[in-house]
């Protein structure tokens, strides 16, 4: 009779966890999330910075996607081995913030909160897919290979 060892302790899973480690102790992954949260709270926010929050569907939408987007990316530094998956969502919620002034009910299409949300949802988008890119370090010529010869230390 084999005993199995506990998924806990499987090599690969520690492999991918260091990996994990590695890619969001580097300054930059630590910047991206730095300004990603900036980005959600001037987002949460920006109805009453930049004076169009008369305009309450937008300013609510505002508000809920801000907080939402600071949720998402917020959680990368201490668990991004569980997170990573998040910067989709990022992406989209900056996607989103670009055409929100169209797409929300109402006149709230006024030229300050087109200008600020198409800035804040580009710059939410760019970091969203800043962080999901995170995961592959690999140079660019490995990648155009493919993954290269299994070796099984168990054999």
């Amino acid at each position: 009779m084999t005993t199995h060892p506990r998924i806990e302790e499987h090599p690969d899973l520690a492999e991918m966890r260091s990996r994990f480690e590695r890619a969001t102790s580097t300054p930059r992954a630590q910047a991206i999330e730095t300004l990603a949260l900036l980005a959600g709270l001037y987002l949460a926010a920006s109805p009453w910075i930049v004076g169009f929050n008369g305009l309450t569907t937008l300013a609510v939408c505002n508000l809920i996607t801000g907080a939402a987007y600071c949720l998402c990316m917020g959680g990368f530094g201490s668990a991004y081995e569980r997170t990573h998956a998040m910067a989709w969502c990022a992406i989209a919620i900056g996607a989103w913030t670009i055409v929100s002034p169209w797409v929300v009910a109402g006149n709230v299409d006024t030229t300050r909160s087109v200008v600020s949300n198409v800035i804040v949802g580009a710059v939410a988008l760019l970091l969203g897919l800043a962080m999901a890119a995170m995961d592959d370090r690999r140079p660019s010529r490995m990648r155009a290979a493919g993954p290269g010869p299994s070796i099984d230390p168990m054999r």
